[in-house]
């Protein structure tokens, strides 16, 4: 997200003293990024001018394209977290998107390190020892190769979609 230091006409109010936290700052010669927890392990990356200060009114910059909606639901985020309210939840994934994303990195890690599709399930889905004839009409087996294939689409560059809302068209 991409804050700007506020115009005159809007520099009516700050953000709270202690909103951006040191801690999290990484000076850059233009820019100073900024990774802000939300809280519940939850961070929004922010782009600063080098001239932002607490006391200083700050904007936030929206493109108007599709991702604006996203950008905008990250900015009410922000603002809940820096004037101490509940952070709203994180909808863009669903707790069962999150589990599958993870165990597709799981099982590319195990793929990547020589396991097999089978030591792979033993320890994702907790399988056990199958025999041959027992692992080839296993559901776990089919649930790794897809796994696999998910896994492959996400590190060829799949994973930008993982930020995104579905949206109609």
């Amino acid at each position: 997200m991409i804050l700007a230091t506020a115009p005159p006409v809007l520099s009516s109010s700050s953000m709270p003293a202690d909103a951006l936290n040191a801690k999290h700052l990484r000076l850059a010669p233009e820019t100073n990024h900024i990774l802000h927890p939300l809280g519940g392990g939850q961070h929004v990356h922010l782009v600063l001018p080098a001239d932002a200060a607490p006391d200083r009114a700050m904007v936030a910059l929206v493109p108007l394209g599709d991702e604006g909606f996203d950008r905008v639901e990250a900015i009410l985020r922000l603002l809940a977290s820096l004037h101490g309210r509940s952070v709203p939840p994180d909808t863009r994934l669903t707790r069962q998107q999150r589990a599958r994303a993870r165990r597709m990195l799981q099982a590319f890690d195990g793929r990547r390190d020589g396991a097999t599709q089978q030591e792979i399930a033993e320890v994702i889905f907790k399988t056990g020892k199958l025999t041959r004839d027992e692992w080839q009409s296993a559901s776990a087996r089919h649930a790794v190769i897809s796994l696999l294939k998910g896994a492959e689409t996400l590190i060829a560059g799949g994973y930008r979609k993982l930020l995104r809302h579905r949206r109609r068209p």
